[in-house]
């Protein structure tokens, strides 16, 4: 098992190119089992969920061409079995995705159960009680969903009680080869989300309302749509990642292959501590501030403020003047970074989902541990800004949705080693 050290990294400068984004390329390969035909997906991020994705489809029967590092060629015209197997969806949540496009085009499918997380309770009823809404069978049994619909999807409303990003993904990809129209009432609103959509609205699918809380789709009725060439929208939650190593070591780095509309929330936090930015179309230049101020956060639903960008603000918020207030809605685990940032002597104090973390306070390189993917993230950030070394331990979390970490923090000046316990 690898870990990292990173010694301390004041200043940083330069660029870094921005990847596809993990948690767009998740429903997009998982919406190839739409189709007989060569789907071809560029921009895909080089990281392990991806690549655990693709061995489930492979393992479905899809055949996958690699052209290049960041390009796929998948076809699915000869899927065998439609059984996701536990030893494969383990390893990833996500891998529920596929439960929406196996049971409309095959009409039927066993998809393991997901298991635990490390960021809490994520239940999948949500996606079960919609299958189930379009009129499909559905029971657990051994571990695994078995769901059943004979007789094909039937469009139906679904009002979702809690805003699911997957749950939507699920819906939408299921409702697509429906018959007729399916209301997602609460529906997610991600970029992620659009992109799915987009996609099939390109690709023959009718669907109303993109990109606000009510999605109507109009089923093809089992009509496979052929996908044309599409490529994956750039990873938002890296973007601000790496906005925030410009942050909280106040040095001025610019990313490219970016899209600062969809991180709106972020940039209005940064601007709100003390930071400046040059935009185009493309690019994002963090200027560094004269003062960083503390903040307030509440994580929500996009457009608000996301709780994949929590753990690195936290990181942040050691270093800006004052106490910020950082509270977590929506996952009741995700706060199991503080005591690893404690080791690095921040001054964190908990109360149920609200954490206080008064700045300016120096740390000190030491072992860390990593716990879940941003937690990990978090755990970088204030490494550059620790005095002396620090070993992060268990970063295969890193390598789920990062891609080329360790090359890019090089590139803009950080000085840490990849090596094995």
């Amino acid at each position: 098992m690898d870990y990292l050290t990173i010694t301390q990294s004041p200043i940083l400068s330069g660029e870094v190119a921005i990847s596809g984004a993990k948690n767009a390329a998740l429903p997009l390969l998982a919406l190839t089992l739409l189709s007989k035909e060569d789907v071809r997906i560029s921009n895909l991020p080089n990281v392990a969920d991806v690549k655990t994705l693709s061995k489930l489809l492979e393992h479905l029967g899809a055949h996958i061409e690699m052209l290049d590092s960041h390009t796929l060629n998948i076809n699915c015209a000869n899927i065998i079995h439609t059984k996701a197997l536990y030893d494969i969806v383990r390893k990833m949540r996500a891998s529920i995705l596929v439960l929406g496009p196996l049971l409309a085009r095959f009409r039927k499918c066993q998809v393991s159960l997901p298991g635990g997380c490390a960021i809490g309770a994520r239940p999948v009823d949500l996606h079960l009680k919609a299958m189930e809404k379009m009129g499909a069978h559905i029971h657990i049994e051994g571990g695994y969903i078995i769901a059943n619909a004979p007789n094909g999807l039937q469009g139906a409303d679904i009002l979702f009680d809690k805003i699911s990003v997957t749950g939507s993904e699920n819906v939408i990809m299921a409702a697509a080869l429906a018959k007729g129209k399916t209301r997602i009432i609460n529906a997610a609103k991600e970029p992620e989300v659009v992109q799915l959509c987009e996609i099939l609205t390109h690709n023959g699918i009718e669907i109303e309302g993109i990109g606000s809380n009510e999605i109507s789709i109009y089923g093809s009725d089992g009509e496979l749509p052929v996908f044309k060439p599409f490529s994956v929208i750039p990873d938002r939650i890296e973007a601000g990642t790496y906005l925030c190593a410009g942050a909280i070591t106040n040095s001025r780095i610019t990313l490219r292959d970016t899209d600062s509309t969809h991180l709106q929330a972020v940039l209005e936090k940064l601007e709100e501590i003390g930071f400046s930015f040059e935009i185009t179309e493309s690019s994002i230049t963090i200027l560094p501030a004269q003062k960083r101020n503390a903040f307030e956060i509440i994580t929500t639903e996009y457009p608000g403020f996301p709780t994949d960008m929590q753990a690195q603000f936290m990181a942040l918020a050691t270093q800006c003047e004052g106490v910020s207030v950082i509270e977590e809605r929506l996952f009741e685990n995700r706060f199991m970074h503080v005591s690893e940032l404690q080791r690095l002597g921040a001054d964190i104090k908990l109360s149920g989902n609200i954490a206080k973390v008064s700045g300016v306070k120096p740390l000190i390189g030491a072992n860390v541990m990593a716990t879940d993917l941003r937690a990990s993230s978090a755990l970088v950030l204030a490494a550059l800004i620790a005095k002396g070394s620090t070993d992060i331990h268990r970063i295969y979390h890193l390598d789920r949705g990062y891609e080329d970490l360790e090359s890019k923090l090089k590139r803009l000046g950080v000085n840490l080693t990849r090596q094995g316990e």
